[in-house]
This record gives C-alpha cells, structure tokens and sequence, in this order.
C-alpha cells in the first residue's frame, strides 16, 4: 500500500471523523480535509510537520524510511 494510502486509511481504521482529528491537530476540519486531498492528488504536496501532527491525531507514529 502506498505510504499516502496508509495515511488516509489510518483515520478510518481509528474510526475518527475530519472534524476529530481536526480538533486533535487545533485545527479545524477544512484544513483536514484540504490535506486529505493533498494526499490524494499530490499537490501541495504536504510538509512532514503537518504529516507528524495528523499521525499523533491518530494516535501513530510517522516514520520515515529511505530502503
């Protein structure tokens, strides 16, 4: 599964609407939803800052791997 995939399918898998991880990140649930699409589309493509807060929201950790 793609690394974005994983991202995206981890807020369902956590059972989390946008406005709950909104809430968790302080932000509000258009921005959630505005980088979901990111996520999807590739552009803007989002920072590793905003990745790291939407995973703890998750209750994840982010890691990044160069194998």
């Amino acid at each position: 599964m793609p690394a974005f995939d994983a991202i995206l399918a981890a807020r369902r898998e956590a059972g989390l609407t946008q406005a709950e991880v909104a809430e968790r990140m302080g932000t509000k649930a258009p921005a959630v939803a505005r980088l979901e699409q990111a996520l999807v589309t590739g552009r803007p493509s989002p920072s590793l800052a905003t990745l790291n807060r939407y995973a703890r929201a998750l209750g994840k950790k982010l890691e990044v791997r160069l194998v």
